[in-house]
Order: structure tokens, then C-alpha cells, then sequence
């Protein structure tokens, strides 16, 4: 086991899925290739490194799984680690291997394509895509006027029966960080024991969703891409919820920033490079909007988000920073507290 621990089940298969064969594109013999640890969408991701290497030539080896069990092997790996990149879907995890020396430097080219508050403080890690937290409702359970003002209102008596969420799912992870760095310890273990009392709990966001689309809750905690995604599943005539953004900087309306990183031990550290900087990329990015995939916005300035989003400058997150989001091991002892995990 990896010394650094999660406190957190997310997914059985995790394992299974961190030490699997490696994927993507065959390795010829002489041909350069780079290592990619991912924990983004492996449909779309995919697609992106076949596109990556009819553009460069250089193959992209892919191990899939969850964000932070594949940091936690980064951290057991060390130097000797085969990755050359880590793309992951929030930032807690990223700043982990900050933290542990385990990231090179970004080339300034690269980051300079990304507004800066997406990307690591120190340069270490760019941000390439970004989502937000809202509540999933079923519409006919209730109206858009009965919804809270609040995130942290889930927690009131009001609200018992009435929750869906996903603790164990890695997304939960940052938002529990935020509602941390916002009110603090004491607050946010309040709100987590008063989640515990009114919700149900689910193993994953995706059940979240399903749960409130047919009825089974009233209401779920979810990432936006997860409701877009059931949504094109289905299709307008089955859907039976919508979501709902939180305003005015209340932290239910965090946005998260999936982001990549070059390994300081990376075998090959330029074609890594090449990879960060095609992945802010003009076409890339526009590839990840047009894929009805991921469902998420992307960085780079002019590439409009699929039209199904609510567009991003009318979004209204809290002014917390990837710093202050910090590593989520805080978040994961708070969960554990609260008997959620």
C-alpha cells in the first residue's frame, strides 16, 4: 500500500484498472512513445492521443483509473515511475504530487495559453478543462422556487430524504475541500453529519443522477458533466430532472479544474511536453467541446463549450483558489469523522 492514503472506497475496479496491461496505440519498436497515467474520460482521452500522434508521431501509452488512487501509486512508484504524464479530473490530486516533488516544470508557453488561476501556483501542473458542481432535481418532486439558496442548506432538517450524494466518488472529494477552506473545520463537519442524517448514499455520481431522474430522490449532489451525459443517453423525452446553480459565490457552485502534469522522472520529457501543450491546444480543446463526451469547458480562450452548458462567464463560483483547495487529504479525515467513508 502506498503510504499516502485516501480514506475513500471509490470504485472497486480501481485497483483493477491502476495496474491493468497498458492500452491505446501499439508501440512499434524505435518508435518514441510517452506514458500517460489518465484519469479523464478513457473514450475521450483516447480519441485525443490517436489525434496527438497522427499529429507528432509519438505514441501515447495509456493506463486508465480514478484520480487519486493513480496519484497514490505516483507518490509508491517514486523515481522509478514509468509515466511521463498524469492527467487527472480535479485538481486535489495534482497538487499532492506537487507537494511530494514528484512534478517537473511546465514549458511557459504551455501555461501561458490557460488563465492563470487554472493552473499550479508553482507552474508544476496546467489546467485543461473545468466543471462545476450543481444540484440535480427531479422536476416533479420539486420547483425551482423550493431549491436552496445554499449548498450547505442540504444539511437542515428540511432536507431529510430528500439528498442524494456520493461520498466515496472522487469528485465529492474536492467539493468537501472547498466547503472546508470556506467555513472551516468545525462548520464543515456539521454540514457533512447533517448530509449523513438527510441523504441517501450512492456509490457514484452516475447513481446520483439516475436516482433523481426516476424518482428514487429528490434531489443529488453532482458534477454538471454527469446530468449532460445522462441527458444525451436518453434523450429530452425521458428526462424527468434538471439542474440547478448555486449563485453569488456559494461554494455549491465550485467549479473544478481537471488539469496534466509532466513527471519529474519522466522518460520523455519533451514529447510529454508536447502533450500538455496539445492538450490546451486550439483543436484539442474544441475536439474535447464538439465530442459529447466529457461535457466540460474548455481553458483555452475562444473555444466555446458544447451549447447544452450554461456558459461559463455566467457561472458563479466562490473565489477559492487550487491552492486553497489544497490536497483533499483534510477532506478525506473530515469524511471519515462524519461516518461517510
Amino acid at each position: 500500500m502506498t503510504q499516502y492514503r485516501f480514506g475513500k472506497r471509490v470504485k472497486m475496479m480501481v485497483a483493477t484498472l491502476a495496474l491493468a496491461a497498458f492500452g491505446g496505440a501499439p508501440c512499434f519498436a524505435h518508435a518514441e512513445s510517452i506514458t500517460l497515467y489518465n484519469a479523464q474520460h478513457e473514450q475521450l482521452v483516447g480519441q485525443l492521443a490517436k489525434e496527438f500522434t497522427k499529429e507528432t508521431g509519438i505514441t501515447v501509452r495509456i493506463r486508465s483509473g480514478e484520480g487519486p488512487a493513480l496519484a497514490a501509486q505516483l507518490v509508491a512508484e517514486g523515481s522509478a515511475t514509468p509515466a511521463d504524464v498524469y492527467f487527472t479530473e480535479n485538481s486535489p490530486e495534482l497538487m499532492l504530487l506537487q507537494e511530494k516533488g514528484l512534478l517537473g516544470t511546465v514549458d511557459k508557453s504551455t501555461l501561458a495559453i490557460v488563465p492563470a488561476r487554472f493552473n499550479s501556483p508553482t507552474g508544476n501542473w496546467v489546467g485543461v478543462f473545468a466543471r462545476e458542481n450543481v444540484l440535480a432535481y427531479n422536476t416533479a418532486q420539486v420547483t425551482p422556487a423550493q431549491l436552496p439558496a445554499s449548498l450547505m442548506d442540504l444539511a437542515k432538517p428540511q432536507w431529510k430524504g430528500k439528498v442524494g450524494i456520493a461520498p466515496s466518488d472522487s469528485d465529492f472529494l474536492p467539493l468537501v475541500s472547498g466547503v472546508l477552506a470556506a467555513k472551516g473545520h468545525d462548520q464543515a463537519l456539521a454540514w457533512l453529519k447533517g448530509l449523513k442524517d438527510n441523504s441517501q448514499v450512492f456509490d457514484d455520481d452516475e447513481g446520483v443522477v439516475a436516482a433523481v431522474n426516476r424518482g428514487a430522490v429528490a434531489t443529488g449532489v453532482i458534477n454538471n458533466y454527469y446530468w449532460d451525459r445522462l441527458y444525451t443517453e436518453l434523450g429530452k423525452d425521458k428526462m424527468r430532472s434538471a439542474i440547478y446553480h448555486f449563485g453569488h459565490g456559494d461554494i455549491g457552485a465550485l467549479v473544478n479544474v481537471s488539469g496534466a502534469a509532466v513527471l519529474k522522472n519522466a522518460h520523455n520529457p519533451s514529447g510529454a511536453q508536447r502533450f500538455l501543450a496539445y492538450l490546451v491546444g486550439e483543436h484539442a480543446q474544441a475536439l474535447m467541446a464538439a465530442g459529447k463526451i466529457g461535457y466540460e469547458y474548455p481553458l483555452h480562450a475562444g473555444v466555446a463549450p458544447d451549447p447544452m452548458l450554461k456558459p461559463f462567464n455566467e457561472l458563479q463560483p466562490p473565489a477559492l483558489t487550487v491552492e486553497q483547495l489544497g490536497d483533499d487529504s483534510q477532506a478525506a479525515k473530515l469524511l471519515r469523522e462524519a461516518g461517510l467513508l
